[in-house]
């Protein structure tokens, strides 16, 4: 048993899980506002995200057919809320499902490609998508406080724990 793939699809699943909710806390009228001096909306994070994972962990470790348009990740204004929250869905199924099939082997192999402009391993270049993931979900966070006030409505993390 691979406890290191396991590990990290655990923590994938349940931060996508989060994902999701952010999504869901989002009032649809704000989930395209930019915040004055932030760059980019919560919606517009989410895309990037989806992008970001189905690219590297998809397409480039699972093999899963997927043809990436970074540009429209940030682009993008009018991806409807529901639409949003389905793909964010499924990638919480698809991609812990690939890394938690990656054996130990696989996990030490050379990445393919370079995004960091330096060789990393598999497994180097999971840990470094996780951390990603989780820095643009504070943002997401953050964002949806501020645009909703009154403490931003709570997201019931708790929840995630039940599923």
């Amino acid at each position: 048993m691979n406890d290191t793939g396991k590990l990290l699809a655990q923590l994938l699943y349940r931060d996508l899980g989060k994902l999701v909710q952010q999504m869901e806390g989002f009032p649809p009228a704000l989930l395209w506002t930019v915040a004055p001096g932030v760059a980019n909306s919560a919606g517009n994070l989410a895309l990037h995200l989806e992008g970001n994972l189905r690219e590297y962990i998809g397409r480039q470790m699972g093999k899963l057919d997927y043809q990436r348009d970074r540009a429209r990740e940030f682009s993008a204004k009018d991806v409807p809320r529901e639409e949003l929250v389905t793909c964010l869905r499924d990638l919480r199924i698809k991609i812990p499902t690939v890394v938690e099939g990656m054996d130990v082997a696989r996990l030490s192999e050379t990445f393919p490609d370079q995004p960091l402009g330096v060789p990393m391993t598999n497994l180097q270049f999971l840990v470094h998508l996780h951390g990603h993931l989780n820095y643009h979900l504070g943002q997401i966070d953050y964002l949806r406080r501020i645009l909703v006030g009154a403490g931003g409505g709570a997201i019931d993390y708790v929840r995630l724990r039940e599923e």
